[in-house]
């Protein structure tokens, strides 16, 4: 195997990341392509198929015998079926990738969810490693979590485990894009900071990232609205740990690029509300937007282990 090579791709809405990644995790080739998600999840499809196969040609352009592929999807998976059920972002309904891809490139896949994958990846590669129990949370446009165990990912038993941003914090809130109000990722994702600033301020179009350097730089109103972030989010992660009980909490996502402006003060928000429960270390991701491929490509291996 040690010409092997997985082939890795993270499909988001917007953009694809793709991969080839060696058995150790070490990346020998990285590439971007469009979703292309507005041409409906016929062509989504087509498109990973495409991009899975040319990858695979460069592998073997590069003297190496594609192993594997490994694909990550946003929305709910059923992992061991490989079947993409739904997603909002790219239109799938129960969309059967894994076979698809096995048809087309003629080795083994394994199909994922990117925020499970990506927490493998952190759990075995990145800011978890060495611990047995790790849940990262992915804060960007949404709020999602994967839990990984002795590094091992648990889907649920409808593939629909870690929707932390759904959990309700702030009951009567701010509406969710899933039906309910006051959902974690209502009160506390990117996407909501930037609009809740929009909101008080009448600055429209702010992002969380302004929000962010704002408050640091010690406006009052980015202070506020940042503060609330902070507060739901710990609010979200207290109920996480009476769930789970990990070591180790990885926040990562576009909001995790605010570090320690995020950090300390969702690590202070957390100790302020821990009764009995062990408060976890609260630590920024370290693989950043790879986390995805490198999780897709570890599933992979895994699955080629449990078909041996």
């Amino acid at each position: 195997m040690s010409d092997g090579i997985v082939v890795a791709l993270d499909v988001g809405g917007t953009g694809m990341k793709c991969a080839l990644v060696r058995p150790d995790g070490t990346v020998h080739h990285e590439e971007r392509h469009p979703t292309l998600a507005d041409r409906g999840p016929a062509a989504v499809t087509e498109r990973i198929l495409t991009v899975a196969g040319s990858l695979a040609d460069r592998a073997r352009a590069d003297g190496f015998v594609p192993i594997a592929t490994g694909i990550a999807v946003p929305g709910v998976v059923d992992e061991p079926a490989g079947v993409a059920v739904w997603s909002a972002n790219v239109g799938f309904r129960d969309v059967p990738l894994r076979d698809l891809a096995v048809r087309r490139l003629g080795i083994p896949a394994a199909l994922g969810h990117d925020v499970r994958v990506g927490a493998l990846a952190e759990a075995r590669l990145g800011a978890g490693r060495g611990r047995r129990h790790v849940l990262f949370v992915a804060i960007g446009t949404g709020i999602a979590g994967g839990l990984v165990i002795d590094g091992r990912g648990y889907p649920g038993a409808h593939g629909a485990a870690g929707e932390l941003g759904h959990v309700v914090v702030r009951p009567g809130g701010s509406p969710c894009g899933c039906g309910l109000r006051g959902c974690l990722e209502a009160e506390a994702s990117a996407k909501s900071i930037g609009r809740k600033y929009a909101e008080v301020s009448g600055e429209a179009g702010a992002t969380a990232f302004d929000v962010a350097t704002r408050a640091a730089r010690g406006e009052e109103l980015a202070r506020r609205v940042w503060q609330d972030a902070v507060e739901a989010l710990a609010d979200g992660l207290l109920t996480a740990q009476a769930l789970y009980d990990v070591g180790v909490v990885v926040l990562g996502g576009g909001l995790a690029e605010a570090g320690d402006d995020l950090l300390e003060p969702v690590r202070a928000a957390v100790a302020q509300r821990v009764t009995f429960h062990r408060s976890p270390a609260i630590v920024r991701a370290e693989l950043g937007d790879t986390a995805g491929c490198l999780g897709s490509a570890l599933l992979a291996l895994d699955s080629l282990k449990g078909s041996q």
